[in-house]
């Protein structure tokens, strides 16, 4: 389809949407979209290469992907609206893709924030023995809620201080427990209830496998109670958990390893979390960095 039979009709496709209910602001941003399409493709034939290239314009100008896929998204309504109509045969939007949106920073709390809440003494009864047993588990071997959840009781080893998790996939990985997750653990199991065959290492008072639901609630409470100054998440304890170890061991494999990922790439995130780290050795160590300092210094 030519360039001025593709946009002629684009009022009316304004009006149907506005008789669909959709509101103002959305309409205006559907205006404004197909109107900058029509000068990105510029007298065009508006074929499905012209779409491509349009949408590369705008990547080149930075705009950050949740925008470029609004704006697809309204093409793409617009061709598949002019396809109804029977001007065209298929939408050549169809398969288009806007770019992926930045991996989002983990949250991820201070480790000696994290350790002084962790080491909060709070009232010593079954909920609390088990609580800080699956809260020593997230942070202390990355572990994800519903691997914690999913433990047996042969899949730890407290002498070896090891345990064998069920990841995602059906994946099976070993990571190790810290003295403190084997503590926890063993006051734990010193209170424990379960019913005749429950195998789950963590239960409720009716001796079976707690869910993921309720240890999130018993994570808001232990929050509270601990004085925590913001809401904590079991995924915020794995995170902390990756960051930490990453900062201090410089190995991204090893780390990689241990959270059961099976790509780097989903790893490498949390080097994010550690680049000030970085700067600060950088700062320290490289020798330009040093011998600018030293020139600050005696100039």
């Amino acid at each position: 389809m030519n360039h001025a039979d593709f946009f002629a009709h684009c009022p009316q496709f304004l009006l149907s949407m506005q008789r669909k209910g959709l509101s103002e602001h959305s309409q205006r941003a559907y205006q404004q979209d197909l109107a900058e399409l029509q000068e990105l493709t510029d007298g065009k034939d508006m074929v499905r290469s012209s779409f491509i290239a349009a949408l590369k314009k705008l990547s080149a100008k930075n705009l950050h992907p949740r925008t470029l896929a609004r704006k697809l998204s309204a093409w793409r309504s617009y061709a598949n609206y002019l396809c109804e109509l029977g001007l065209m045969d298929n939408n050549p939007l169809t398969g288009i893709k806007a770019p992926k949106p930045p991996a989002r920073l983990p949250k991820a709390m201070d480790a000696e924030e994290l350790n002084q809440l962790l080491d909060t003494p709070v009232d010593d009864n079954f909920y609390t023995r088990r609580d800080s047993a699956v809260f020593e588990l997230l942070y202390g071997s990355g572990l994800r809620i519903f691997e914690a959840v999913a433990l047996n009781l042969y899949d730890i080893d407290l002498i070896e201080k090891i345990a064998y998790i069920h990841g995602k996939g059906g994946k099976m990985r070993m990571v190790p427990l810290g003295d403190k997750s084997v503590a926890a653990l063993k006051e734990w199991l010193a209170v424990r209830i379960a019913q005749d065959g429950e195998t789950a290492v963590f239960t409720n008072h009716f001796g079976k496998r707690i869910s993921t639901r309720r240890l999130r609630q018993s994570l808001d409470t232990w929050g509270v109670k601990t004085g925590a100054s913001r809401h904590i998440s079991p995924h915020m304890l794995r995170h902390s958990f990756a960051g930490h170890l990453l900062q201090n061991s410089r190995d991204i494999r090893a780390v990689q390893e241990l959270l059961g990922h099976a790509s780097l790439s989903t790893t490498q995130i949390y080097t994010k979390l550690d680049f000030a780290h970085l700067a600060k050795i950088y700062d320290e160590a490289h020798p330009h960095a040093k011998k600018s300092e030293n020139k600050m210094k005696n100039g």
